[in-house]
């Protein structure tokens, strides 16, 4: 038993990695929003984040509803990563890359020379 519960006690050295990668990502999506004209705090905001991720895609805070509809949410997913990144001036390969490699492509956003284009 006391096997057990020495195996299961946890070093600070696990929880370093994932602390590394969650503060890249706020760092991301702190400048993805800020390079889109949206104040950067807005990043961290649970549900607002979601709201200025629609208007940076362009599409009206109302689809905020559609993300809180099961299945709905991931076609409005869909529609809204690969519309900011058409924003970006990137395609729609670009957009999937946001989808399954969000921590790359966000970077890439982020960090790149491509600049947001506001609505006409």
């Amino acid at each position: 038993m006391n096997h057990l519960l020495a195996s299961s006690s946890l070093s600070p050295n696990y929880f370093i990695g994932p602390l590394f990668l969650v503060v890249i990502a706020i760092i991301e999506w702190w400048m993805l929003f800020v390079k889109a004209g949206k104040p950067g705090w807005a990043s961290i905001v649970p549900i607002y984040n979601v709201y200025t991720l629609i208007k940076i895609s362009g599409h009206s805070g109302w689809w905020l509803i559609f993300m809180l509809i099961p299945i709905v949410n991931i076609i409005a997913g869909i529609i809204i990563w690969i519309d900011v990144a058409k924003k970006f001036g990137k395609g729609v390969g670009f957009g999937i890359g946001l989808i399954f490699l969000n921590f790359i492509f966000a970077g890439i956003l982020a960090f790149g020379s491509s600049t947001y284009e506001k609505a006409a």
